[in-house]
């Protein structure tokens, strides 16, 4: 129970700006303006307030504020005061140890990257858990987790056998720097860090200093007994000298700068190092050649035969390339080559190819992306698209799809199977298969995968965000907004600018947090009101205001029950852990921005999703951004369709009841994305 009340929050504070806020207090401009002269000419006419602000008579309804209306500081908290009024039980399982240890498996040999979720439950397992030696670690971004365990419990000597190329090596040493599973390039990191903190209200000095700053974070530092592990590693490689300088070749500048730190010269001249050695001298002499460099000078030289052999060298860099060089050599011959490499690509590139064809070969239309480090973007259509008629590129697109579902198909069949029913729960059908996608936020609550459809259950959805817990007293601005999108391109915004518009309602702009404690602010949505004036799309957002990225403590979330929720009039507390339907908690994030949820009005159902992007309000989101990213969520094949494939592929009798089922796939199962990766057979 106490575990619970940790997770739900139940013993923090939630108390917003302002009481009873359903009811609008009726500030204005105006208001904050006469505050503010008054403050200027100090004038002694009005309520001082401990923060030391005057708020003049006439203005704000002080009555109505738990702190400061002009600068957003809490005084006064108070306690949850309603519980219960969500309308589901949630259901929790008993594990046995068995079940601890087939989460732990199933989440190391997953065929998918893990989410920020998953991570966090891999590092406290590894902390109990023994990885058992039948075991083979799926993802790179998994091994670096299981190595920093092994090095931790003083085991650094099975490591080597676990690298099978310097990229690995390289990856895991910039993650014990920086925290990034994946290699993010310094320059990336000190720019996003200095755009946090252009701020309109401080001078561009501030980003400068921050930029320095973090490049300074990032020299690079190591003792001997580091070098010498790394050493090893290196020394260790089952690969010739000029392979491992081909693999290290594109992250040349970055690998300079650790063979400096490493001291890798020093130690490569002594007894037993002597691949290491020869490695150095491969690699600083560049006496190697680029397969990359190959591919892309018989490429421009139109030469198919050459670049599909070199191609075929590398089935992951084939596939990963096989819908620009359709366009630029022709679908016959590029698939012809093709199939002669289909078995021997793992299961999560053909999804993701079948995917991403829907949209990647539609002329005059955007693509979203998500470069290492950055925000989610938008991209125009490849240029070459414009060279092909619509019906060439159905044919295109079709291609794909029957390519890699038959070969799939063929993959499910080959497996055993004594079972003869399946049951797949039809909320399945609405669960995009989680490819590809890459998570900052924890969810503490049952987990989704992003897509996940939430039907609305009530008229209301009420937004919240906490942040601020375990900091001293400080500015920390925090902003919870929503987007509302109409017919034709018209918006509107509730935010601190706006705190009321027609559906939505915000509970007041807190700046600045309360020693230790933390601070909440809401925004209820009114879906009946919005539907009726033809709104489409809310999208709920948080942002951080002050300089740097959003608070790392910061839990966002939406709250839904069949029944009205009550608002405090004393507090103006609005927050019931039983109505919570989701929420995720920010752990580590180098952006100002975040959309975490679109109500589909007309469909009365929240999408989850994690869209980063940059700006310190919600007028910097954009709207078609958040369109493309829910485009491209509805063109991935679904879990239920998926499972459907493995259904006929094996000769499984689809059955409409689980107790009659020999296998089960409900939502419950759903939820651990873990064994959804099992279904991406190898």
């Amino acid at each position: 129970m106490e575990v619970l009340k940790e997770i739900t929050g139940v013993k923090k504070n939630w108390t917003p700006l302002v009481k009873g806020w359903d009811v609008p207090t009726g500030e204005s401009v105006i208001d904050h303006i006469t505050t503010f002269v008054s403050n200027a000419l100090g004038s002694k006419k009005g309520t001082r307030l401990s923060c030391g602000h005057l708020i003049p008579e006439d203005t704000f309804p002080l009555e109505r504020y738990n702190g400061c209306p002009f600068c957003g500081t809490p005084f006064e908290f108070g306690k949850i005061e309603t519980y219960g009024q969500g309308s589901k039980l949630k259901l929790l399982d008993y594990w046995k140890e068995n079940d601890l240890q087939r989460f732990f498996c199933d989440l190391l040999q997953s065929k998918t990257a893990l989410d920020a979720t998953q991570t966090e439950s891999l590092q406290i397992l590894l902390t109990y858990c023994t990885i058992p030696e039948q075991v083979s670690v799926g993802m790179k971004e998994t091994l670096m987790l299981v190595v920093d365990t092994l090095i931790d419990q003083d085991r650094s000597a099975e490591c080597s056998r676990l690298f099978t190329s310097p990229h690995d090596i390289l990856r895991y040493l910039w993650y014990k720097h920086t925290g990034f599973l994946q290699v993010v390039e310094p320059k990336t990191i000190m720019n996003r860090i200095a755009r946090n903190n252009q701020h309109v209200f401080q001078p561009a000095d501030e980003s400068v200093l921050a930029k320095i700053q973090s490049e300074a974070d990032l020299k690079l530092r190591y003792n001997r007994k580091e070098c010498r592990r790394v050493t090893q590693w290196l020394n260790d490689l089952p690969m010739d000298a000029e392979k491992v300088a081909e693999i290290m070749h594109p992250k040349r500048s970055m690998w300079v700068r650790f063979i400096r730190a490493l001291r890798l010269a020093e130690y490569s001249k002594r007894k037993g190092f002597e691949n290491l050695a020869r490695l150095l001298d491969v690699f600083y002499n560049e006496t190697y050649s680029v397969w990359q460099g190959k591919v892309n000078h018989y490429r421009l030289k139109t030469d198919a035969d050459n670049t599909f052999r070199l191609l075929k060298q590398r089935p992951g860099l084939f596939a990963r390339s096989l819908f620009s060089n359709m366009l630029w050599f022709g679908p016959e011959v590029t698939l012809s080559h093709f199939r002669e490499v289909l078995d021997q690509l793992p299961a999560r590139l053909l999804l993701t190819l079948n995917m991403y064809a829907q949209t990647y070969f539609e002329q005059d239309t955007f693509r979203s992306v998500q470069p290492l480090g950055s925000t989610r973007k938008r991209i125009s259509s490849h240029p070459l698209l414009k060279l092909y008629d619509e019906k060439i590129l159905q044919k295109m697109k079709d291609s794909i799809e029957g390519l890699c579902l038959e070969a799939m198909q063929l993959r499910f069949s080959e497996l055993e199977n004594s079972n003869k029913t399946v049951f797949i729960d039809s909320q399945l059908f609405n669960v995009p298969l989680s490819i590809g996608d890459r998570s900052e936020t924890v969810q503490d609550l049952p987990s989704a995968l992003m897509g996940t459809r939430f039907p609305v259950q009530g008229d209301k959805v009420r937004l919240f965000m906490r942040w601020g817990e375990g900091l001293k007293a400080q500015h920390l601005d925090m902003d919870l907004s929503c987007f509302v999108g109409y017919p034709d391109g018209v918006t509107d915004y509730c935010s601190y600018l706006q705190l009321v518009i027609p559906g939505c309602k915000h509970s007041g702009d807190i700046r600045s947090i309360p020693h230790q404690v933390g601070t909440a602010e809401y925004i209820e949505l009114d879906v009946t009101k919005l539907s009726s004036r033809g709104a489409q799309y809310v999208s709920f957002t948080c942002n951080a205001y002050s300089t740097g990225g959003l608070s790392l403590n910061l839990v966002v979330g939406w709250m839904d029950s069949q029944f009205p929720m009550k608002i405090s009039e004393k507090t103006g507390i609005a927050y019931d852990p039983s109505c919570v339907q989701h929420q995720v908690r920010v752990t580590k994030s180098i952006t100002k921005g975040l959309v975490f949820g679109v109500l589909d009005v007309e469909k009365r159902e929240v999408v989850w999703l994690e869209m980063s992007f940059a700006g310190q309000v919600v007028n910097n989101l954009d709207l078609k951004g958040v369109k493309v990213l829910l485009g491209k969520l509805d063109s991935k094949l679904s879990i239920g369709n998926l499972l459907t494939l493995k259904a006929t592929a094996q000769n499984l009798s689809l059955v409409d009841s689980a107790d009659l089922a020999d296998e089960v796939y409900d939502a419950q199962w759903a939820t651990n994305t873990a064994a959804v990766s099992r279904l991406l057979v190898d």
